[in-house]
């Protein structure tokens, strides 16, 4: 058997090897690529459909399924303008932006700022100050190296859209830049409909779409993407408890998935950085190939959501104690994650290429076992004279986990195939299978072998593969 040399693994955390994988393997696709594609969109293959799926179900699983307190929610991409009137984002939901006067390109002044002085947090200026500081420090267009740029503008993110058959400013509306206000704006029917009791949250999962100015690193920014947000509502004056209690869970989450906690770290946020309406906030950073960037937002929001649309809706968002009758406005801890980045985070960390003792060399993606888009591949030893059988363990492990078959070429090859998406078991159907019902059992990671009976699979599986 073939043994891994365990000082010669090469680490393919480069964001060109992961495109090129991503690719080549059905993970991802550019979008409208026939049609010479259309920037920033992206399409998630068969592989990357399963994958996204699990990282889906394995955060329902620790965030709602086992906090029997916690509630599902699937609200509407499009809301009444009110709503983002009242939660600020039609006036304040925007970039500061500036134009280089050479290239005519675009950017966001804090962007610029940041990437000229890392240790400058330009959060909370005013675009003059802004605007000053890029004037005297010569900051440079990184597209034509010029020191010459606009006055700063504020750039709204939100797209625009309208609703009916005739389209005047009188119907327009907008695709929703976040799944939190759906949360929000229900609190009242999910309190009457649930008779919930401090504390609980409410757990959604949905699209929402930002017009960035400056989209890139493949699927880390994009401008259509999903969100896992939780808003867990609190009595106030416990919300920096619940607060420090769901950042241990968000870490514990990626760590328990195996990221390397290496590649991770909190950014707690200074006081004098902290948006309007938030009391304490974190992230946390992953180290992606260009550096270490936020993943993972975890913020207390005190009552500024529920308190503003209360004033706008003029509806009560105050909540009844049923012990002692007091009235008052919960707080809410918010976690929120990108599943796109969650995505990219697991290929950064799981995607090797390993130089075997034979030379040969190996790409793996050694990705949890719960997240692999497939936990078994199916494999007919010898096609003639195999298959039949091998069909049939095929058909008796679909409906309980997510299976592949492949007949194509030597075992050898299949074996490194499966590697390389992330499969993590292999059964082989051979000869000794048409005597005792058993078949080997390999896996990825170690490569080791084992004959186990067929009965045996789904629990072998069970296993590893249960969250």
């Amino acid at each position: 058997m073939l043994k891994l040399k365990l000082d010669e693994v090469i680490n393919m955390n480069n964001l060109d090897k992961i495109v090129k994988f991503a690719k080549s393997t059905g993970f991802i696709f550019q979008g409208s690529e026939i049609y010479g594609g259309l920037s920033n969109t992206w399409d998630y293959g068969p592989l990357g459909s399963l994958l996204k799926q699990n990282i889906k179900n394995a955060w329902l699983k620790r965030f709602q399924k086992e906090h029997p307190e916690n509630f599902l929610l699937d609200s509407s991409i499009l809301l009444n303008n009110k709503v983002w009137e009242a939660s600020g984002h039609i006036s304040g939901f925007s970039d500061p932006l500036t134009e280089c006067k050479k290239c005519n390109l675009r950017f966001r002044a804090d962007n610029l700022i940041k990437n000229n002085n890392s240790k400058i947090n330009p959060d909370g200026w005013d675009h003059q100050k802004m605007y000053e500081y890029i004037l005297s420090n010569k900051i440079e267009c990184p597209n034509c190296n010029e020191s010459r740029f606009l006055p700063i503008k504020s750039f709204n993110m939100m797209f625009e859209t309208f609703q009916g058959v005739v389209k005047e400013n009188a119907n327009q509306i907008y695709l929703r830049p976040e799944t939190a206000q759906g949360i929000f704006i229900n609190f009242r029917n999910i309190i009457r409909t649930t008779r919930a009791r401090l504390p609980f949250g409410v757990c959604q999962i949905g699209k929402a779409f930002r017009n960035e100015i400056t989209p890139g690193n493949f699927i880390f920014r994009t401008r259509e993407f999903e969100q896992m947000e939780l808003e867990y509502f609190v009595k106030p004056g416990s919300e920096i408890k619940w607060f420090e209690y769901w950042k241990k869970q968000c870490k514990d989450f990626l760590t328990d998935l195996g990221i390397n906690e290496k590649n991770i770290k909190f950014d707690d946020h200074k006081k004098e950085s902290l948006a309007h309406y938030s009391n304490a906030t974190t992230d946390i950073l992953y180290n992606f190939s260009w550096g270490f960037e936020e993943l993972w937002g975890i913020a207390s929001r005190t009552d500024f959501d529920l308190d503003s649309h209360e004033k706008v809706s003029k509806q009560s968002m105050l909540y009844t104690d049923p012990i002692t009758n007091d009235r008052f406005k919960p707080y809410v801890i918010e976690p929120s994650v990108g599943v796109e980045r969650l995505l990219l985070a697991f290929l950064n960390d799981s995607l090797e290429e390993e130089i075997l003792e034979s030379g040969e060399n190996r790409t793996v993606l050694k990705i949890h076992p719960v997240l692999a888009p497939y936990k078994i591949a199916v494999l007919p030893l010898i096609k003639k004279n195999h298959k039949e059988m091998a069909q049939k363990i095929f058909k008796g492990l679909i409906n309980y986990y997510d299976v592949t078959y492949d007949e194509s070429q030597n075992i050898g090859k299949r074996y490194r195939r499966q590697d390389q998406i992330g499969t993590y078991f292999c059964a082989t159907i051979d000869d000794q299978t048409l005597i005792d019902n058993t078949v080997t059992i390999r896996n990825r990671d170690t490569m080791k072998q084992e004959r186990i009976k067929i009965e045996e699979i789904k629990n072998y599986i069970k296993e590893v593969c249960d969250f």
